[in-house]
């Protein structure tokens, strides 16, 4: 696939989500539409199809970091422990700081995201054997884990519904006014851009990264810094995205390589396809009514992550 079409399809992709919906705007409408049309589709449609987009270049681009860091293909924000560490922060800034801002929920989440991957880089460099498929078991172990913590605690302070329904994966929600620190991710994105050759390099190892002056204890933790940072936001506006920042990097280095330099920019577009394909299907399969965009995303991703893992366990 070209890089061109990826950018007309998801050109494409964007204008079919921006007419879909209960509320009918007929394409042939859309330069006179009449005010309830106007008020659908500047207050839901289009904040709903920027969040789709730059919610699924963050993802996937947070993924493709934390593969090339960890030099592992199946390791991402959802499987290494970063999400639900993520989780945990909220959990601490709802209950130690009830009337805090989104801005503070944030930041406290990005603190616990970006320990908690600190933690699963410690966890798994103490690892006598890492295959490429002992090494995402273990972070879904540590992020079950951490997972549990959260919702055991939730359960006891009373808040798991709460919890449930601001992390559950759903664009629906979405209206002008409510999705604009998501736009926080984006200038993130072009730090990663020219990052991306130090972070190439890291994923060659410590010994050869070292060997050519690169310092890899600096570059490790920035990526993870900006991946936490980023999953964070992601998480707190939107909600989970299980798997998508697995499968998308896998899928591009199969056409356009592991060079990240290359394939940045590449994966943010297919990532954004892949999420705004999701959203159209969860807002089709029950239609009038839709379902979260995190159930289609988890339903389908899980089973790409499943054939990418068989197919890692061969080699």
């Amino acid at each position: 696939m070209k890089k061109y079409s990826l950018l007309v399809m998801l050109l494409s992709l964007a204008g079919v989500s921006l007419f879909i919906g209960v509320q009918s705007i007929p394409v042939s409408d859309v330069f006179q539409l009449n005010d309830n049309q106007s008020l659908v589709l500047w207050s839901t449609r289009v904040p709903r199809t920027v969040s789709l987009i730059i919610a699924g270049a963050t993802s996937a681009v947070c993924g493709l970091i934390m593969q090339h860091l960890t030099q592992n293909k199946f390791v991402s924000p959802t499987t290494a422990g970063t999400m639900d560490s993520a989780r945990l922060g909220i959990l601490v800034a709802m209950v130690f700081f009830p009337n805090g801002s989104t801005l503070v929920r944030s930041f406290v989440a990005f603190i616990f995201a970006f320990l908690g991957t600190v933690l699963f880089i410690q966890l798994i460099q103490r690892l006598p054997q890492k295959n490429q498929v002992m090494v995402p078991l273990v972070g879904l172990m540590f992020g079950n884990i951490v997972g549990s913590v959260v919702t055991f605690f939730a359960y006891q302070l009373e808040l798991i519904q709460n919890m449930s329904s601001w992390l559950q994966g759903n664009f629906s929600v979405l209206s002008r006014g409510g999705y604009e620190l998501i736009y926080l991710t984006v200038p993130l994105l072009i730090v990663a851009y020219f990052y991306a050759y130090h972070f190439t390099i890291a994923g060659m190892g410590k010994d050869l990264a070292t060997g050519i002056g690169l310092n890899y204890q600096v570059i490790q933790l920035f990526g993870l810094g900006l991946v936490a940072l980023a999953s964070s936001l992601i998480l707190v506006t939107i909600g989970g995205l299980p798997f998508l920042g697995v499968i998308i990097p896998n899928i591009v280095s199969l056409y356009f390589g592991d060079q990240m330099k290359q394939t940045i920019w590449v994966t943010a577009g297919a990532g954004s396809c892949f999420l705004i394909i999701c959203d159209i299907i969860s807002r089709l399969v029950i239609a009038p009514y839709e379902v979260p965009v995190s159930l289609t995303v988890g339903v389908i991703g899980s089973v790409i992550f499943i054939i990418l893992l068989l197919k890692g366990a061969k080699k």
